[in-house]
């Protein structure tokens, strides 16, 4: 039975977004790890089947079990290859078998299909997951990419040298390439399994999905920098960190889970990290203007999602769960939003990088946008030109990440950036009329919350300088009587030759009264 506790358990900390499957099953310590990770994804698989059996069967008011224990039960039961225990447990789901496979046959009747396979949507009736390359982040603080590579070879693994295009990373074997976009991963065929290495026990090389690796490489904080995590735990991103700066400056790293937080200090401590500062804290508690964040200049937020991109967390929702979804959609980005509003209140932040393991837009780009009204002072910057995926439109600066386009999990990242005062004084050049002055109250001010934000800066330069504008104009106007009397008395003469005194009085100086009478008596 402890099979199907610990499945059960796991299954309700993913639906928390503690960790991710893999982190938690290979923490369990579970003495067969192959056969609970099996049986923790399959259930994930047919999650949505297993509930609208179990609720037609109303097996939990008859069991008295929680919903996660009764999926995986009768995941194994009328799906699987039978149950794996016995004694009490056992009896009790024998009781209702024949009620839970006839709820079965009857989906299959009403889907006209005859496989259990064939139940699943389209998107999961591929074993996408088994699809996926392996990837390999070296830690460049234990290693190098080149020994890395060595060690590697001299297992029997075969380099194919740097990878060019997507498909050169469609593997299979023993065979290994350089990534096409990160330097520090390597890529291996689907089901190569390193979580008994001694380069993973030794902490040499971090078993990273490549989308995962994106955050911390496009934050690319310089060595000896403040850096701030601000959702870190299990730890994988904050340990990139580390290794981008060089493990000198300071990395705090805040987790609100204590038990997550002792797991990825673990973590860090295999990775030979020494930079951090880790926190049992809610990020939002923390102070902005705490003494000890006066430096921190980059910010990584990784708020808890939904994890829709992960694939072995994809369902097809049933009716009433989509509405629940709904609800749950709207929860999680109301607070990323919170989130990364508190993150920009840093006073000295100057980028940050937010980042989801969802497909969802409203915890993507409608997070980013909202964020985006309300902090003008910030601007997205564009990542990687080359990468396939983009932000959904207008937000194209930003990536996404699929299995179909990028060969990795689901995921979702932006860049913002804060503008600098230089930077807003060019964009104001260029969008102010030089003509007619703007106000911030205009309706052409107001299309944009950054071109208002210009118009602003653009007028307050105005104002500084018009007493100096004023004085040169009324300076300017003081001889211009005396130099149109001039050119009316040439004009009359008709002598070529007084342009010649013309030339002496535009290289005097407009106050110099004297000088000038001097050139009309010689005329």
């Amino acid at each position: 039975m402890a099979l199907y506790t610990k499945a059960a358990e796991i299954l309700e900390k993913v639906e928390r977004k503690q960790a991710t499957v893999k982190t938690l099953v290979y923490d369990s310590k579970f003495q067969n790890i192959k056969q609970l990770f099996a049986l923790v994804c399959e259930t994930q698989k047919f999650s949505s089947i297993l509930q609208e059996i179990i609720e037609s069967t109303k097996l939990l008011k008859q069991t008295k079990i929680k919903m996660n224990l009764a999926k995986v039960l009768v995941y194994d039961l009328v799906i699987g290859k039978g149950l794996k225990c016995g004694g009490a447990w056992k009896a009790l789901m024998m009781k209702h078998r024949s009620r839970l496979q006839a709820a079965l046959a009857r989906m299959k009747i009403k889907q006209k299909v005859s496989r259990n396979q064939d139940l699943l949507p389209s998107s999961l009736q591929q074993p996408e997951g088994d699809q996926l390359p392996r990837y390999v982040r070296v830690n460049t603080l234990k290693t190098t990419v080149e020994d890395a590579i060595d060690y590697f070879k001299r297992e029997g693994f075969s380099y194919l040298g740097q990878a060019y295009r997507l498909d050169d990373l469609n593997l299979k074997g023993k065979s290994f390439v350089g990534d096409l976009h990160l330097s520090d991963l390597l890529v291996f065929s689907a089901k190569t399994d390193f979580h008994d290495h001694n380069l993973y026990k030794a902490g040499h090389i971090i078993l990273q999905d490549k989308a995962s690796c994106l955050p911390a490489y496009l934050l690319n904080p310089p060595t000896g920098s403040h850096v701030l995590d601000a959702c870190a735990a299990p730890g994988n991103k904050t340990s990139h960190l580390a290794a981008i700066m060089k493990n000198k400056g300071k990395l705090f790293a805040f987790d609100l889970d204590a038990k997550r937080l002792s797991t990825m200090s673990t973590l860090l401590l295999r990775a030979g990290i020494t930079c951090q500062q880790l926190a049992n804290q809610d990020f939002l508690k923390v102070d902005p203007d705490g003494p000890q964040y006066k430096d921190v200049e980059y910010i990584l937020l990784d708020p808890s999602c939904s994890g829709s991109g992960m694939v072995c967390l994809r369902d097809e929702a049933s009716p009433s769960q989509k509405e629940q979804d709904k609800r749950r959609l709207q929860a999680l980005a109301a607070f990323q939003l919170h989130c990364l509003n508190h993150a920009l209140r840093f006073p000295r932040l100057q980028r940050l990088v937010y980042s989801t393991c969802s497909i969802h837009t409203e915890e993507n780009e409608q997070v980013v946008a909202a964020c985006m009204l309300q902090n003008p002072g910030f601007r997205l910057v564009p990542l990687l030109q080359q990468w396939p995926e983009r932000g959904l439109a207008p937000l194209t600066q930003c990536l996404r990440a699929s299995t179909t386009k990028t060969l990795t999990h689901g995921f979702f990242v932006a860049l913002l950036e804060r503008h600098t005062a230089q930077s807003l004084e060019e964009q104001a050049s260029k969008t102010l009329n030089p003509v007619t002055e703007m106000s911030p109250s205009s309706p052409s001010a107001s299309k944009d919350i950054h071109e208002a934000e210009d118009a602003d800066i653009t007028e307050d330069g105005d104002e500084v300088q018009e007493p100096i504008s004023t004085t040169k104009d009324n300076t300017e106007t003081s001889g211009g009587a005396k130099k149109k009397k001039r050119r009316r008395k040439k004009k009359k003469d008709g002598d070529k030759e007084a342009l010649e005194p013309k030339t002496t009085e535009e290289q005097t100086d407009t106050s110099g009264g004297t000088k000038k009478k001097k050139n009309a008596k010689v005329e």
